[in-house]
């Protein structure tokens, strides 16, 4: 009887210690949400992947009439900006005229789920609160956002004791293999926004596209099995840059990872799977019974195989990818 009752107070304080490492987690994790839609702050940040790094220049402020301002820049290789102005988001590429999209949050390496409700994770999600480090001269805090199931990467978060902002992520397999890193490398915060911003508060942008309803089209094929907590947010019909091909496309999120299907029709019968790793991105390829699917996403390369095998055309017989 002793025994039984000190391994039920084992386990009670076990239980205990989770909750209390999983509470101080998401109280870490609002007030990175709160420094992120907040503060005016500049900062560098280098996305390492495959040996190689990707430098960006990042600002963030608050207008005089509290709206958000935003500036991400790649600084290698030809010129790219995504400014955001309030729910306005603008794209300055050398390939592309300018464009503008209403959106509330600007797409790039940071998920944009970091500046906003993270418990919307917690059906996929853990959050552990790990412990203390340092990173960039600073003290950091480590959270770790795990996934409940092997069909996703884990998320490794470095906090700035100070503001709550970043200082380094990290994406991890179950297994502990490093896929991808973003380090930061400069980290300033302002009383006002930076001058940058200032002109981005009053300059004309370019005029914002207006969208077709992708929740209202209709397309010949669907994806049968995603993860679970995976909803379709948007898709569309394109060309293909380079060849002009006709491809159908649908992009998934889970809130916090997308996922994209590409599918088109091929000329060839069959072709076996093509995986590529960019870091923690598998982009997957394979073409059965004439129908060409490729699937992109930082998933795991099993996901992505189950995700594509489950892909039919309306009215052919569906296959449970989730049973494989």
């Amino acid at each position: 009887m002793k025994l039984i009752s000190s391994m039920a107070l084992l386990l009670s304080v076990s239980f205990s210690a989770v909750a209390m490492e999983s509470e101080q987690a998401q109280s870490w994790l609002k007030r990175l949400s709160d420094s992120l839609n907040n503060l005016n702050f500049t900062t560098s940040f280098v996305v390492v992947k495959n040996n190689q790094a990707e430098p960006y220049h990042w600002f963030h402020g608050i207008s005089g009439d509290d709206k958000q301002l935003e500036i991400l820049s790649l600084l290698n290789g030809p010129r790219r900006d995504v400014l955001r102005r309030g729910d306005i988001v603008s794209y300055i590429e050398p390939e592309l005229p300018p464009y503008s999209v209403a959106a509330s949050h600007i797409s790039g390496p940071i998920p944009a789920i970091f500046s906003q409700d993270v418990s919307r994770l917690e059906d996929n999600y853990e959050f552990i609160s790990v412990g203390r480090s340092r990173v960039l001269g600073k003290p950091a805090q480590l959270i770790r956002i795990v996934a409940r199931d092997g069909h996703r990467l884990g998320h490794w978060l470095w906090l700035d004791m100070d503001t709550g902002l970043p200082l380094k992520m990290a994406l991890i397999t179950r297994k502990g293999q490093l896929l991808e890193q973003i380090q930061f490398t400069h980290l300033e915060i302002t009383e006002q926004p930076s001058e940058s911003l200032k002109q981005l508060e009053s300059a004309e942008l370019p005029q914002v596209l207006a969208l077709p309803d992708s929740q209202t089209q209709a397309f010949a094929w669907q994806v049968n099995w995603l993860p679970a907590g995976f909803e379709r947010v948007s898709a569309n019909r394109h060309r293909i840059a380079n060849t002009k091909q006709p491809v159908e496309f649908m992009l998934f999120n889970d809130g916090l990872v997308d996922i994209s299907v590409y599918v088109n029709p091929s000329q060839e019968k069959q072709r076996a799977v093509e995986f590529v790793m960019n870091g923690a991105t598998v982009i997957l390829n394979q073409i059965t019974n004439g129908i060409e699917v490729s699937v992109v996403g930082k998933i795991p390369s099993a996901t992505a195989k189950a995700i594509a095998d489950s892909v039919t055309l309306n009215g052919s017989n569906q296959t449970d990818a989730g049973a494989q």
